[in-house]
Protein backbone atom coordinates (compact mmCIF):
# COMPACT_ATOMS: atom_id res chain seq x y z
CA UNK A 1 0.00 0.00 0.00
CA UNK A 2 1.18 3.65 -1.08
CA UNK A 3 1.24 6.06 2.00
CA UNK A 4 -0.71 9.04 1.78
CA UNK A 5 0.53 12.98 2.69
CA UNK A 6 -1.62 15.20 3.69
CA UNK A 7 -1.42 18.27 1.02
CA UNK A 8 -0.76 21.51 2.19
CA UNK A 9 -1.73 24.91 0.04
CA UNK A 10 1.73 25.06 -0.91
CA UNK A 11 1.65 21.61 -2.77
CA UNK A 12 -1.26 22.36 -4.29
CA UNK A 13 -0.62 25.81 -5.58
CA UNK A 14 3.05 23.75 -6.76
CA UNK A 15 0.48 21.52 -8.47
CA UNK A 16 -1.45 23.97 -9.86
CA UNK A 17 1.18 25.66 -11.25
CA UNK A 18 2.46 22.72 -12.61
CA UNK A 19 -1.18 22.41 -14.58
CA UNK A 20 -0.61 25.91 -15.81
CA UNK A 21 2.41 24.95 -17.35
CA UNK A 22 1.18 22.10 -19.45
CA UNK A 23 -1.94 24.23 -20.43
CA UNK A 24 0.85 26.86 -21.73
CA UNK A 25 2.26 24.03 -23.78
CA UNK A 26 -0.92 23.58 -25.08
CA UNK A 27 -1.50 19.71 -23.57
CA UNK A 28 -4.66 20.70 -21.97
CA UNK A 29 -7.83 22.96 -23.19
CA UNK A 30 -8.96 25.37 -20.91
CA UNK A 31 -12.14 23.33 -20.05
CA UNK A 32 -9.19 20.59 -18.92
CA UNK A 33 -7.10 22.96 -16.96
CA UNK A 34 -10.28 24.13 -14.81
CA UNK A 35 -11.54 20.90 -14.12
CA UNK A 36 -7.71 19.40 -12.89
CA UNK A 37 -7.08 22.80 -10.72
CA UNK A 38 -10.58 21.83 -9.06
CA UNK A 39 -8.88 17.88 -8.46
CA UNK A 40 -6.12 19.41 -6.84
CA UNK A 41 -7.96 22.04 -4.93
CA UNK A 42 -10.20 19.54 -3.38
CA UNK A 43 -7.72 16.89 -2.54
CA UNK A 44 -6.86 16.31 0.74
CA UNK A 45 -4.07 13.61 0.19
CA UNK A 46 -1.04 13.54 -2.31
CA UNK A 47 -2.64 10.29 -3.86
CA UNK A 48 -5.79 12.18 -4.68
CA UNK A 49 -4.17 15.43 -6.28
CA UNK A 50 -1.69 13.83 -7.99
CA UNK A 51 -4.19 12.19 -10.19
CA UNK A 52 -4.84 15.30 -12.09
CA UNK A 53 -1.39 14.96 -13.70
CA UNK A 54 -1.11 11.03 -13.83
CA UNK A 55 -1.57 11.02 -17.80
CA UNK A 56 0.62 13.87 -18.55
CA UNK A 57 4.43 13.80 -19.54
CA UNK A 58 7.21 15.21 -18.04
CA UNK A 59 7.63 18.78 -18.41
CA UNK A 60 9.91 19.73 -21.34
CA UNK A 61 13.93 20.34 -20.13
CA UNK A 62 13.74 24.13 -20.86
CA UNK A 63 10.45 24.39 -18.41
CA UNK A 64 12.04 22.53 -15.33
CA UNK A 65 15.33 25.11 -15.95
CA UNK A 66 13.31 27.92 -15.76
CA UNK A 67 11.60 26.68 -12.74
CA UNK A 68 15.51 25.74 -11.55
CA UNK A 69 15.20 22.30 -11.97
CA UNK A 70 18.73 20.24 -12.22
CA UNK A 71 19.25 16.43 -12.85
CA UNK A 72 16.57 13.36 -11.59
CA UNK A 73 18.24 13.36 -8.15
CA UNK A 74 19.30 15.90 -5.79
CA UNK A 75 20.16 16.32 -2.24
CA UNK A 76 18.78 19.26 -0.83
CA UNK A 77 18.76 20.70 3.27
CA UNK A 78 14.90 20.97 3.63
CA UNK A 79 11.48 20.28 1.07
CA UNK A 80 10.19 23.13 -1.45
CA UNK A 81 7.08 23.89 -1.66
CA UNK A 82 5.14 21.32 -3.86
CA UNK A 83 7.57 18.07 -3.35
CA UNK A 84 5.60 15.26 -1.89
CA UNK A 85 7.00 13.27 0.45
CA UNK A 86 7.50 9.47 0.35
CA UNK A 87 7.67 6.74 2.63
CA UNK A 88 11.09 5.75 1.65
CA UNK A 89 13.91 7.11 4.06
CA UNK A 90 17.51 5.57 4.06
CA UNK A 91 20.92 6.32 6.11
CA UNK A 92 23.52 8.65 3.92
CA UNK A 93 26.55 6.70 4.03
CA UNK A 94 29.03 8.89 3.74
CA UNK A 95 27.18 11.65 6.52
CA UNK A 96 25.34 8.72 8.59
CA UNK A 97 22.01 10.89 8.22
CA UNK A 98 18.97 9.70 7.86
CA UNK A 99 17.53 11.03 4.29
CA UNK A 100 14.03 11.28 3.54
CA UNK A 101 12.78 10.93 -0.47
CA UNK A 102 10.74 13.38 -1.98
CA UNK A 103 9.39 13.53 -5.03
CA UNK A 104 8.24 16.39 -7.05
CA UNK A 105 5.39 15.81 -9.22
CA UNK A 106 6.28 18.27 -12.21
CA UNK A 107 8.72 16.05 -13.36
CA UNK A 108 8.83 13.15 -11.07
CA UNK A 109 12.35 13.99 -9.86
CA UNK A 110 13.71 12.40 -6.48
CA UNK A 111 14.92 14.59 -3.77
CA UNK A 112 16.94 13.76 -0.36
CA UNK A 113 16.16 15.85 2.31
CA UNK A 114 17.48 15.15 5.86
CA UNK A 115 14.86 13.33 7.99
CA UNK A 116 14.49 15.60 11.35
Amino acid sequence: MTARYWLSDADRDRLAEVLREHFALGRLSMEELTRRVGLVLEAKYSDEALAALADLPALPAEEQAKRGRGGRHAESTEARAGWLPTGERFRDPSSGKVMRVWIDPADQSRHYVPDD
